[in-house]
């Protein structure tokens, strides 16, 4: 069967990373952005160059019926999805008194409500051939609280237990799920923290001294992708942030 990934949010930072590893590695593969056309563009030229099958695809996961287009559009051009990655994500930092109810609603419809979307357009030809696998990105706030991040800690959260339920239900079936947990990595999304915070981070917080980079995170995603006796598991790949 032809390897085909879709990897949402995969116009730059730790989606970028993975679509391009994958692309490396033999999979024809989908870019899935919202805004920044021109990072998806630039990203997929670079990956055309060096003889790889891409395409790019604007879609807002949180969109059921776009999610369906996209797929759609994928297995016409591509074939049909073996490897879907779960990655678009969307953070705010605030204190909870200061969440609004619109806020809550959009971080969970993107995050967790993606999830939903892309696994269930995905999944019919998954079915059928009783194969395929899916990846979902959480995240450290996944399984240990974080001050002034309850909406994205929670919604990390709830992808940890989608991805062990999903993947009871689906074992039978061929289909593995399995869950990526990142730590601090070095990307636009941390960079709200400041300095100064990131370097106290390193220091204090994170064993091996450093932040990761998405090329450490696309390489566990990488060897999920081929790892076909695991499901149900949660990698964390956070530098030994949680022991």
């Amino acid at each position: 069967m032809k390897k085909v990934a879709l990897v949402t949010g995969s116009s730059r930072g730790i989606g970028a990373a993975i679509a391009e590893i994958l692309a490396e590695n033999g999979w024809s593969v989908c870019i899935n952005y919202i805004e920044r056309e021109d990072k998806a563009e630039e990203l997929a030229e670079k990956l055309r160059s060096k003889g790889c099958e891409v395409m790019t695809y604007r879609c807002d996961v949180a969109d059921a019926d776009g999610v369906k287009a996209m797929v759609r559009e994928v297995e016409k051009r591509l074939g049909y999805v073996t490897l879907l990655v779960n990655n678009a994500g969307i953070a705010k930092q605030q204190q909870f008194q200061d969440i609004t109810a619109d806020v809550w609603k959009r971080v969970f419809e993107v995050n967790l409500g993606g999830c939903f979307n892309c696994t269930q357009a995905v999944m019919p030809n998954m079915l059928h051939e009783h194969a395929g696998c899916i990846i979902n990105i959480s995240s450290i706030w996944g399984s240990h609280g974080a001050s002034c991040e309850v909406t994205y800690s929670s919604t990390k959260h709830a992808i940890i237990g989608l991805t062990r339920s999903l993947a009871a239900e689906l074992a039978p079936t061929g289909i593995r799920v399995n869950c990526v947990a990142p730590g601090v990595i070095d990307t636009d999304m941390v960079q709200v923290l400041g300095q100064e915070t990131l370097d106290m981070l390193a220091r204090e917080s994170i064993p091996l001294g450093r932040l990761g980079t998405p090329r450490e995170i696309a390489e566990s995603v990488l060897y999920l992708a081929g790892a076909t006796y695991t499901t149900g598991q949660v990698l964390g790949v956070d530098g030994g942030f949680i022991i």
